[in-house]
């Protein structure tokens, strides 16, 4: 069961997270276009927008997620202190009570600067689906999930290496600050980035990046699949013509 630990808080950060970032591009998006043509730049705009409000909302619930993923595990540095987590609430409670509320904000700056990420996906997905639809009607299943697929790897590629920092800097547990400041400026952003290219060289900022991209353009496949079959079966349920602009 060890590959599963923390799968529930996985599930429900996801669900959160998706759930206000699709909710708020989508909103952006309909007082913005208006029915018009949208184009590759207001997707990126729209995309940064909406994940910096995705960002604010949901990293103390990826703050929490992380440390039970990580809890239990044994690590070769010293430096990192261990954790005793019941579950969320529990996790919740401690983080507060030892660190301050401040803690579950743990990793905001890095993870502002990967508002770039779904920002990215979300562009090229959209610039993909906008081709298709100008040769077909509407898009298969095969080719949402495709593109999903693609616009995923892409983000995930070129904003890694901020992923990287962004989960040690959630999991909070670290003793690198010789002056015991806060971690999340950027001085300390930069900071865990050179220790890491110091330590594994310049390709170790993308060390792990096969797992991750197996796990993120899997996920970012089907949520794109289903999302796409939902938003169909919803305006069909409503009555309503989906737009081929949308």
């Amino acid at each position: 069961l060890a590959p599963y630990r923390g799968w529930f808080p996985v599930i429900s950060s996801l669900c959160c997270s998706n759930f206000v970032y699709f909710y708020t591009f989508n909103s952006l998006k309909a007082l913005w276009v208006k029915g018009q043509h949208s184009t590759t730049g207001k997707d990126l705009v729209l995309g940064v927008v909406a994940g910096v409000v995705n960002v604010l909302l949901t990293t103390p619930l990826w703050v929490v997620n992380t440390r039970l993923k990580l809890q239990g595990a044994k690590f070769r540095n010293e430096d990192i202190v261990p954790t005793n987590y019941k579950g969320i609430i529990d996790a919740f409670r401690q983080i507060i009570r030892d660190e301050g509320v401040v803690a579950l904000w743990n990793g905001t700056f890095p993870s502002l600067l990967l508002v770039f990420n779904p920002a990215i996906q979300f562009m090229f997905y959209e610039g993909f689906k906008r081709k298709l639809l100008k040769k077909q009607l509407q898009l298969t299943s095969l080719d949402a999930f495709v593109i999903g697929a693609i616009a995923k790897a892409v983000a995930t590629t070129l904003t890694y290496p901020l992923q990287t920092i962004q989960s040690i800097l959630r999991f909070g547990r670290h003793r690198l600050n010789p002056e015991n400041r806060t971690l999340g400026s950027l001085r300390n952003v930069l900071y865990l980035l050179q220790q890491r290219v110091r330590r594994f060289g310049l390709m170790g900022l993308y060390k792990g990046l096969e797992a991750k991209l197996l796990q993120t353009v899997l996920t970012a496949a089907l949520m794109f699949l289903v999302y796409e079959k939902l938003t169909a079966a919803t305006f069909t349920v409503m009555g309503l013509k989906h737009s081929r602009r949308h």
